[in-house]
């Protein structure tokens, strides 16, 4: 595509924003947001667009509403600024674990936001580890669904965390994560079965797979609370793990699981900069702004992101 590119961000990460446009070579593109006092969000674009090939970096990360009602506004603004193609860059898609009927009278509100997003005028989404990943079929406009899990074992491999170490699925429902993490680290597999009490409460109950005397990584795509994490590495230690690694895609920590981690047996809780709450005793935050940036750079290009998916 010849048309100049152009990178927006709203209020959710203008950090992360950033750290992406200097890898690119570019600065921010300015834009106004702000809040009336009644609650309403405005947003004026203070630069020519027409014609230009425009992203807009939003994670919907908390205050969750207030972030991805701020995207579809910065979405309209580009649209009627006749922008040539506008593509939503979250990397954190807020509402993915709401990607299905699991009790009478609910909604999917993941397909809700994918219908928002589109009648937006959104042409294209890249996002990164969804908690679902068919919510790329809720989207009838091309999604680019690219992973952290490299970013993540580079760094086990460069402090020599790789070896002698067993992949744990805190959970049943993130064996595919855990699988993928395994593979790429040619290490065993084990799993945690676990029941959740309530929103913020999580018993571990039995430890599938042998971690005797050997090194722990548990890796997920969100940590909130750390409550899963939290009871997993408890009943890990009793299991005979000996260093306790968590690894998580998108830290959305809250106070609570701030605490927890730091009483807890996790020596580290691995994340990404995919949204703005990656951060407190025993968190390391990695970039992932040049995954990003390279995801960008080929959309643009009209290049192949294809080879940007590869989870070894």
């Amino acid at each position: 595509m010849s048309q100049e590119l152009k990178i927006f961000s709203g209020s959710a990460h203008p950090a992360l924003a950033d750290e992406i446009a200097t890898q690119l070579g570019l600065t921010r593109s300015d834009a106004t947001v702000t809040t009336f006092p009644d609650g309403e969000t405005f947003v004026k674009i203070n630069e020519n667009i027409r014609g230009r090939d425009i992203f807009i970096v939003q994670p919907t990360c908390p205050p969750t509403n207030q972030n991805l009602m701020e995207l579809l506004i910065m979405v309209d603004a580009a649209r009627r600024a006749s922008a040539e193609r506008i593509t939503a860059v979250i990397p954190f898609f807020g509402y993915a674990r709401q990607d299905r009927k699991d009790q009478p009278r609910v909604p999917i509100t993941a397909k809700l936001v994918a219908n928002l997003l589109v009648a937006a005028g959104v042409h294209r989404v890249l996002t990164m580890d969804l908690h679902a990943g068919q919510i790329q079929g809720f989207f009838d406009i091309p999604v680019d669904h690219l992973y952290a899990l490299p970013v993540l074992i580079r760094y086990l491999r460069q402090l020599g965390r790789d070896r002698n170490i067993t992949v744990v699925s805190p959970d049943v429902g993130g064996m595919k994560m855990a699988h993928a993490y395994a593979r790429a680290l040619d290490a065993p597999l084990a799993i945690v079965a676990k029941h959740r009490v309530s929103a913020t409460v999580v018993e571990a109950l039995n430890v599938i797979g042998d971690v005797d005397g050997r090194d722990v990584l548990m890796v997920d795509d969100i940590s909130e609370s750390a409550g899963t994490l939290t009871a997993a590495a408890g009943l890990l230690r009793k299991n005979g793990a000996q260093k306790i690694y968590a690894g998580v895609s998108h830290a959305v920590l809250s106070d609570l699981g701030r605490e927890r981690l730091a009483k807890s047996d996790i020596e580290e809780l691995i994340s990404t900069n995919s949204t703005p709450f990656a951060f407190g005793e025993k968190v390391v935050t990695l970039s992932v702004a040049d995954l990003l940036a390279e995801g960008i750079r080929r959309i643009h290009q009209d290049e192949s992101v294809t080879s940007l998916f590869d989870l070894t």
